[in-house]
C-alpha cells in the first residue's frame, strides 16, 4: 500500500459574482493565515481563482469552509499529494477579472461557452477527423508538455491569444475545435470567445489537463512531456503510462523537463535548461544575460571577477 503524504496542493476556481472582491480578499486572507495555509489566489468581480498548499488537516478545513459557503459551493477542487508546501508565502489579491483575454467586451462563461468534454469524451475527440487541437496556453508551458499534435500559439501571455487565433485563421477554418489549459479557466472564456467569433463546433476540456491526469480510464494518455504548474513543483506528471520528454534544452536542444529563469534581472525569461548548463552559462539565456552586470546566479554562486571572465571566455563571449 502506497503511504499518502502529508500536504495537498489545491487547485480550483468558480465564476460567481463577487460582490466586494477588495473587502473579500482581505478576509479570506486572514482566514488561509489563521488555518495555515499557502499559496496564490485572485478574487474579482467574476469569481475566484486559487492554487494553496497545506497540510491534509488544513486543506480539508480550507474545503468544507469554502463548500459552507452557499456562493462557492459549487466548487470542484482538484488535488495533488505532495511532500511540502508549494509556496513560500499566502497571497489573496483582488482583480478586476480573475483571468483577463483583455477583451472590451469579456466573456461570461455563464452566457457563453464550448461545449464542455469529459477526459473520456477528449481522449475520444482528439481521434476525429477535420479536428484541431489548440492549448490555451502560453508558450513556455506548452514547451514543457502538451497533447500530441495540439497547435503552439506563439504567445508569452493569455491575453495575446486573440489577436494570434486572428492572424492565424486560415488554419482552423471548418475544423472541429478542441481546446484545453491547467485547470480549465482559461478555456472557459476562450472557447466562448470562439463561439462568438462564429466557429461553430468548440469544445474544451472540462477540469482540464489536472483532471484529464488523474481519470481512471484515460490516465493521461495522448498527452507528452509533463504540465507546468504556477508554483514551486514547476512542473507535474500527467500520463500515467508512458512518459515521453518533449522540453528541450535552451543550450543544446538536448532532451530537458527543467526550468529556471534567466539570472538577468531584466530579462527573467523561464528556460528549460539542465543543471549543466545553468552552470556553464551562469543561467544566462542568452550570451548578453550572461554577461550583465546584476547577475544573480553571480551574486548566488558568490563568484568573483576572475571566475566570472573565466567562464564567460569558455562559452566564447
Amino acid at each position: 500500500m502506497i503511504e499518502s503524504k502529508a500536504y495537498r496542493v489545491l487547485l480550483y476556481y468558480l465564476y460567481v459574482p463577487i460582490e466586494n472582491p477588495e473587502e473579500f480578499a482581505a478576509q479570506h486572507l486572514a482566514f488561509c493565515k489563521e488555518i495555515g495555509l499557502k499559496g496564490r489566489i485572485l478574487a474579482g468581480l467574476e469569481g475566484i481563482n486559487g492554487t494553496v498548499s497545506g497540510t491534509i488537516e488544513q486543506t480539508n478545513q480550507y474545503m468544507e469552509a469554502m463548500k459552507s459557503n452557499p456562493l462557492f459551493s459549487d466548487i470542484v477542487f482538484k488535488i495533488d499529494e505532495a511532500d511540502g508546501h508549494a509556496f513560500k508565502k499566502m497571497h489573496v489579491r483582488p482583480r478586476k477579472e480573475i483571468v483577463s483575454l483583455r477583451l472590451e467586451d469579456d466573456i461570461n462563461p455563464h452566457e457563453i461557452t464550448g461545449e464542455y468534454l469529459s477526459p473520456v469524451e477528449f481522449f475520444e475527440a482528439m481521434k476525429k477527423e477535420d479536428t484541431v487541437i489548440i492549448d490555451a496556453r502560453n508558450d513556455y508551458e506548452f514547451d514543457l508538455g502538451h497533447f500530441k499534435g495540439a497547435v503552439r500559439p506563439d504567445i508569452r501571455n493569455f491575453r495575446d491569444l486573440p489577436q494570434w487565433m486572428r492572424e492565424n485563421k486560415q488554419m482552423f477554418e471548418n475544423k472541429k475545435i478542441l481546446t484545453y489549459c491547467t485547470g480549465g479557466i482559461r478555456c472557459e472564456k476562450f472557447s466562448g470567445w470562439l463561439v462568438r467569433e462564429g466557429y461553430e463546433d468548440v469544445s474544451q476540456l472540462h477540469g482540464g489537463i489536472a483532471t484529464y491526469g488523474k481519470d481512471p480510464v484515460v490516465q493521461g494518455e495522448n498527452w507528452d512531456g509533463m504540465m507546468y504548474v504556477f508554483d514551486e513543483r514547476i512542473s507535474v506528471p500527467i500520463n500515467q503510462k508512458e512518459h515521453v520528454i518533449v522540453g528541450r534544452d535552451h543550450f543544446t536542444n538536448e532532451p530537458c523537463e527543467r526550468y529556471v529563469n534567466c539570472a538577468n534581472p531584466e530579462c527573467n525569461k523561464q528556460i528549460i535548461c539542465s543543471e549543466e548548463n545553468e552552470h556553464k552559462y551562469l543561467r544566462g539565456c542568452t550570451p548578453e544575460c550572461s554577461a550583465h552586470a546584476r547577475n544573480r546566479y553571480v551574486v548566488e554562486y558568490n563568484l568573483s571577477e576572475v571566475e566570472v571572465n573565466e567562464r564567460l571566455s569558455r562559452i566564447n563571449l
